[in-house]
């Protein structure tokens, strides 16, 4: 009994490093690809991250600056329509402010026979917070009114909150900056 005693205490008490050279390799190896494994799924995750992160910043300008032309782009012949694309573009604080104006803007760009067109020189990420960003826009702005030739461009910075909304995103504030 007292040798079977000792046998058991030698068998428990043995290490890792006390096991055959064949299972010493076989669980080395296993451990080493469950941490390859587990670096490699982090990796991709960060990767995917930083993929997500790059489209949401590409989507935000993109919204910017076409939110930028579809405010500066106005024809009289067709500001229902100019004055509904700006609506389709636009969510939130704007939307409503937006709204609530655009009948006496439509009547005054069509007294006044009003064309402008922006062009966009400029655009740029100042900041994204969750699914918000903040976009600075320059934009070239060129008017003429009741067929007169036309002004000399105006050029105009504007600071557009653009807000994600699903697979889209829409302005929800516009600000002109100095």
């Amino acid at each position: 009994d007292a040798d079977e005693a000792d046998g058991n205490r030698t068998r428990r008490s043995r290490r890792w490093t006390d096991l055959p050279p064949v299972r010493l390799a076989l669980a080395v190896g296993l451990a080493s690809v469950v941490a390859l494994a587990a670096v490699c799924g982090w990796l991709g995750y960060r990767a995917h991250q930083s993929h997500q992160a790059e489209q949401l910043r590409a989507l935000l300008v993109q919204v910017g600056k076409q939110g930028a032309v579809n405010l500066t782009t106005i024809d009289y012949e067709r500001a229902d329509a100019d004055v509904q694309r700006i609506l389709d573009s636009a969510t939130g604080e704007f939307y409503d402010d937006f709204n609530a104006r655009s009948a006496p803007f439509v009547d005054v760009v069509q007294k006044v026979q009003s064309k402008s067109v922006g062009t966009v020189t400029e655009a740029g990420l100042e900041s994204v917070t969750g699914q918000e960003g903040q976009v600075l826009v320059a934009v070239t702005v060129t008017t003429t009114n009741g067929g007169a030739p036309a002004d000399q461009p105006r050029y105009w910075r504007m600071r557009l909150t653009v807000t994600q909304q699903g697979e889209g995103a829409k302005v929800s504030k516009v600000e002109f900056v100095p």
